[in-house]
């Protein structure tokens, strides 16, 4: 046998075992665990945008079912949900988030800094009680995806 020969027939030996072993991962079933997500909200202006993203989220993987999210509120963000000064739409969403299973943080920092308690806040929210900072840490070490849009 000639040297080119025997390259050719090593090629397409390897490229039938790629083939096979393509079509093999193919065949098997996904079944991707249930995602984990914390999102990271400080800026007041940027409120309504990560309830968006967040709505978004839910649509986007099938339902609160499929995906973990936490949402991390701190600094001036954590203004927009004072019971006394929220908009009846950020009320409404994050009520229906937190039934859906949204973990609604809030730094105990910031809340210090506001003079507020948690029950100054919009239903839902737990205190985290080391910072908000801290939070998202210990939550990106347990495998959250961090998202700060």
């Amino acid at each position: 046998m000639h040297r080119r020969n025997i390259l050719t027939a090593a090629t397409a030996a390897i490229g039938a075992l790629f083939a096979a072993a393509g079509k093999t991962a193919q065949a098997a079933p996904v079944t991707p665990d249930k995602s984990k997500v914390v999102y990271h909200l400080s800026d007041f202006d940027k409120v309504d945008s990560v309830l968006g993203n967040i709505k978004n989220h839910y649509e986007g993987v099938g339902g609160p079912d499929k995906v973990t999210i936490v949402l991390v509120v701190h600094g001036s963000a954590l203004k927009a949900f004072h019971t006394e000064s929220a908009s009846p739409s950020t009320v409404q969403r994050t009520s229906e988030f937190s039934k859906s299973g949204l973990e609604l943080n809030a730094c105990s920092n910031s809340m210090r800094s506001q003079n507020v308690a948690l029950k100054d806040l919009v239903p839902g929210f737990v205190v985290a009680d080391r910072g908000a900072v801290v939070r998202i840490a210990e939550l990106q070490s347990q495998g959250y995806v961090y998202l700060r849009p």
